[in-house]
């Protein structure tokens, strides 16, 4: 049976919206794109989440940030996270099944989410990564389909945005099973389900 694990950038008020680019996500008016730092340890620390076990099984996102981040890293030359992404099992999760999935290896989630992911986790062995995607996440949360949260907790307040989880988020009760801060400033914090 397959594990989800969210992989993403938070700023100390929860915020997830657009953390690498200005332009990355101006939904809502939001103007503070590009807030989060990078480092060294916090890219060394999310290859060895990466590479732990295997490796990930894949990637699921949700239509926006599929588009968005393989349209970006795809572009970027000499970037070994775009090809990496490029040559990965994508499982895309959209409203808008009639648009094509533009990427090799891409499986597109239509219907019922919550039922596709559920259905996804028999049949995948291994880690399925999520990278942004709030509204997939959102959508799975209430289900307990996340097994694990990596988030890369910046310090920094935004005060607006879209938070991973927003208000009306359910009750989740996690345990903290790694932390560490880097010399930038960052911590990452791993968190799984409770025993």
């Amino acid at each position: 049976m397959g594990r989800i694990l969210v992989m993403n950038h938070v700023s100390l008020d929860g915020v997830m919206q657009a953390p690498a680019r200005a332009d990355e996500d101006t939904r809502d008016g939001f103007t503070q794109g590009g807030w989060a730092l990078s480092d060294e340890a916090a890219a060394q620390k999310m290859g060895e989440r990466m590479a732990a076990g295997g490796g990930l099984s894949g990637w699921l996102f949700g239509r926006r940030t599929y588009e968005d981040v393989l349209g970006y890293w795809t572009q970027q030359p000499d970037s070994p996270f775009g090809a990496a992404l490029e040559g990965a099992d994508k499982y895309v999760a959209t409203t808008r099944p009639d648009e094509p999935l533009r990427w090799p290896n891409s499986t597109l989630l239509a219907g019922d989410v919550v039922h596709a992911v559920t259905e996804l986790k028999k049949r995948v062995d291994g880690v399925l990564g999520i990278m942004g995607s709030g509204r997939l996440i959102e959508t799975l949360l209430p289900y307990d389909l996340i097994d694990e949260f990596l988030l890369l907790v910046n310090p920094c307040v935004l005060g607006t945005g879209q938070r991973l989880f927003p208000e009306g988020s359910p009750p989740t009760r996690l345990r903290c099973l790694d932390a560490v801060t880097t010399p930038g400033g960052l911590l990452l914090a791993t968190y799984g389900r409770p025993d």
